[in-house]
């Protein structure tokens, strides 16, 4: 016989919140049993209904909040309920700031089995709000709700209709509106993903926050886009468009980007700026998501990297050579992996362009790259990681202990992969130097971190 759940699936109860999940979901117990609540902040108490129940938790939705903190905010956005994408919206600032300190504490001492750790206050924006330089907005159509141009609701494909989006760059408002007057003037079709027919997938953006330049790429399931001098007419309105493109993805899959793109009209790139260096950014390259944050990484990495001239570096995972390069003014020579080959491209035009002649790319996986230097020979003072969120595979890791180097200079979006890996780079002799985190995705749970380990006390600064 199945157990008795202490909740009920549409149910209602009090509870009150005392503590918040990664995404900064509120934390409570009803009858003895957990249960996750979106938008609710420790010391809250609430009036919730079940909507899911687990084996050992569920998941409820906030009806009225009984007792509010005094940490709560009026979500600015009108999406905030039906988008998702902000989670921490309904909440200060600076409040939001101290959650994601303490969450990265609280990942190395849970995770990480480190102890008395000191986090400094984040590193936050003057302005949490049109800070992010890319958007990929997917559509869809149907008969009863028309287009719909947006971002996924969570935990599904249902996408939330929208005009403007508050944390991405101002310059969007004006490209999804193009593109509704676009498809409507020239019937446009839609793809679906469950027939594969249609022809416009997804939108999208990158912009320069300290340039202004501008790109769109339309992501269709074809080999062309009807009309298409229509569309650049409309969208060279924009003041800062520089590159319009498509990108042919006609397979049936999940993946935003097919391999191929094809340049409509100006540029196949646009050129941002971060202090004194200047990066060629294309459609398929990865560029980190917050400019202005950006920034203070790249300024925390020459402070944590300690670099001389008798360096030698190696950067995995190194993208367009965004932190390559601001190493490499003080390094003796940086030698960066990437596994994309357009980024690898734009790398490698990045360090003509500043004259940077210190600095060499690779194309290959750093899973691949990382045992085939080893096997070589190849022994960097320091190496810098900056992986995606499931963190460094375990063969990056072994080689990287193989290597010896005096120092690991290590860039996270996931304070929970990177305590695991921490734990591991730990059990190896790689001590703990600094650790701050940058707030790079504001009103969202995710933090960057910057982290600085030492292997060699004479090298300890």
């Amino acid at each position: 016989m199945k157990e008795k759940q202490p909740v009920s699936k549409n149910e209602k109860y009090n509870i009150k919140i005392t503590d918040l999940g990664s995404e900064g979901e509120g934390i409570g117990r009803v009858n003895g049993f957990t249960v996750f609540v979106p938008g609710l902040i420790v010391g809250e108490e609430a009036e919730i209904i079940i909507v899911k129940v687990k084996k050992s938790f569920a998941y409820g939705k906030a009806l009225n909040i009984i007792a509010p903190s005094e940490d709560r905010n009026t979500p600015e956005c009108r999406y905030y309920k039906t988008c998702g994408g902000c989670s921490l919206m309904h909440m200060k600032y600076d409040a939001e700031l101290k959650f994601k300190q303490k969450r990265i504490k609280d990942c190395l001492e849970r995770i990480g089995g480190l102890e008395d750790i000191e986090t400094p206050a984040i590193n936050g924006m003057e302005e949490p709000y049109f800070y992010r330089n890319k958007g990929q907005f997917p559509l869809s159509y149907d008969e009863k709700n028309g287009l719909k141009i947006g971002f996924y609701a969570p935990r599904s494909h249902r996408i939330t209709d929208l005009d403007e989006c508050l944390i991405q760059h101002k310059a969007t408002k004006d490209i999804i509106a193009v593109f509704r007057q676009f498809i409507a003037e020239y019937g446009i079709s839609i793809y679906d993903e469950n027939t594969h027919k249609g022809l416009m997938r997804t939108i999208l953006t990158k912009t320069a926050v300290n340039t202004d330049d501008i790109m769109v790429c339309a992501v269709i399931n074809g080999k062309n886009l009807p009309n298409s001098d229509k569309l650049v007419e409309m969208l060279r309105k924009i003041p800062g468009m520089r590159s319009i493109l498509i990108n042919i993805n006609t397979k049936n899959t999940n993946v935003v980007l097919g391999g191929e793109t094809k340049l409509l009209w100006g540029d196949d790139y646009i050129i941002e700026k971060i202090g004194d260096i200047s990066y060629k950014i294309s459609a398929l390259s990865f560029f980190q998501v917050n400019t202005k944050q950006t920034e203070v990484i790249c300024r925390k990495i020459l402070d944590f990297g300690n670099f001389s001239k008798d360096d030698t570096v190696l950067d995995l995972y190194c993208g367009i050579g965004t932190l390559s390069l601001w190493a490499a003014k003080k390094a003796g020579r940086v030698f960066g992996v990437e596994i994309v080959p357009q980024a690898i491209e734009d790398a490698r035009e990045n360090a003509g362009m500043n004259g940077i002649e210190n600095a060499e790319f690779m194309i290959s996986s750093a899973e691949d790259a990382a045992p085939m230097l080893l096997e070589k020979g190849f022994r960097p003072a320091v190496v810098m990681v900056d992986p995606p969120r499931k963190g460094c595979d375990e063969t990056v890791l072994n080689a990287i202990v193989k290597m010896n180097p005096n120092r690991i200079v290590y860039v996270s979006c996931n304070p929970s992969t990177l305590a695991r890996d921490l734990k591991k780079l730990g059990e190896e002799g790689f001590k703990l130097e600094k650790i701050e985190g940058v707030d790079q995705f504001g009103r969202t749970g995710h933090v960057e971190c910057v982290v600085s380990l030492y292997k060699n006390k004479q090298n300890k600064y």
